[in-house]
């Protein structure tokens, strides 16, 4: 049985680092049975990306919305693959919408935000029948996710543009997130292009006093995407006055801070006791 459960989590982390459809197939399959209402390929938009799930709690109250946005470097990932993060939360009595958006070669950024925006609006757009609170979302993602999440509650241009007021986002989740990016491979260096630049697509140059409160989590052992981006923002809100929390987990990496939400890999890090906690003291 030990050696069971080691397989099972060594797959969920390899899966979350971007490996195998079976390992997402071991993440998600304890979701499938859990308490909450699960509602697929909703369209935000008019293209085949644009589609998101929603995840509600089975009551008929009225419930804080978090929004997650998956990672994959903008080039890979799919909403079905989280499902185990709309379980966890939406059995935890936040309704959890989880999208797909446009990636690369289709998308270059930033298409992909303004995607992130047009969720937001179709999130506040239809609370009413999610039975969410339209004025209570929680920004949240995993990498690049993560990224896309900082930038719409960081840089309100995207979300008001979108028609979303900034009071409606109460906070940010961001797990293992690329927040003062330099693009370092050939394909990042074309999704990250003129005629924008870093001082466009940097969530830390756009942190003012206005910024919601803030949770970071972040692998000290991530080989993927350094902490010292979650350490670039959390300094850059403080000089802000901006509330915010970081937890930094030793000796874990990349997909840690994710696969903790999975059942399977939950003692891996703190990450979910640790949003649970926050999303309880930004929300009402």
């Amino acid at each position: 049985m030990k050696y069971l459960l080691i397989a099972a989590v060594a797959l969920t982390l390899g899966a979350l680092a971007g490996c195998s459809g079976f390992s997402y197939f071991v993440a998600n399959a304890p979701a499938a049975f859990g308490s909450f209402h699960r509602t697929r390929n909703l369209a935000y938009g008019r293209e085949a990306r644009q589609r998101l799930d929603v995840y509600a709690p089975q009551d008929t109250a009225t419930h804080p919305i978090v929004v997650f946005f998956h990672g994959g470097s903008w080039t890979t990932g799919e909403k079905s693959q989280y499902e185990f993060m709309g379980a966890a939360l939406a059995t935890r009595g936040y309704i959890t919408v989880v999208p797909n958006y446009r990636l690369y070669p289709e998308a270059r950024f930033p298409t992909f935000v303004e995607d992130s925006a047009r969720v937001v609006a179709w999130v506040r757009e239809h609370a009413h029948e999610l039975r969410g609170d339209a004025d209570q979302i929680v920004l949240m993602g995993h990498s690049a996710g993560a990224h896309m999440a900082a930038m719409l509650a960081l840089n309100s241009d995207y979300i008001e543009r979108a028609g979303v007021p900034q009071h409606s986002i109460v906070g940010l989740v961001g797990l293992s997130g690329p927040y003062a990016l330099d693009p370092n491979s050939d394909t990042l260096r074309t999704i990250f292009a003129a005629p924008y630049t870093a001082a466009d697509w940097r969530p830390v140059n756009f942190v003012t006093d206005r910024a919601p409160p803030a949770l970071l989590l972040h692998g000290l052992a991530d080989d993927v995407v350094s902490p010292t981006h979650t350490e670039k923002l959390r300094d850059a809100l403080l000089s802000h006055n901006a509330r915010v929390e970081t937890h930094f987990y030793p000796g874990r990496g990349h997909a840690d801070t994710a696969a903790s939400f999975t059942l399977i890999a939950r003692f891996r890090t703190t990450a979910l006791q640790d949003t649970l906690a926050f999303l309880g003291r930004v929300t009402h």
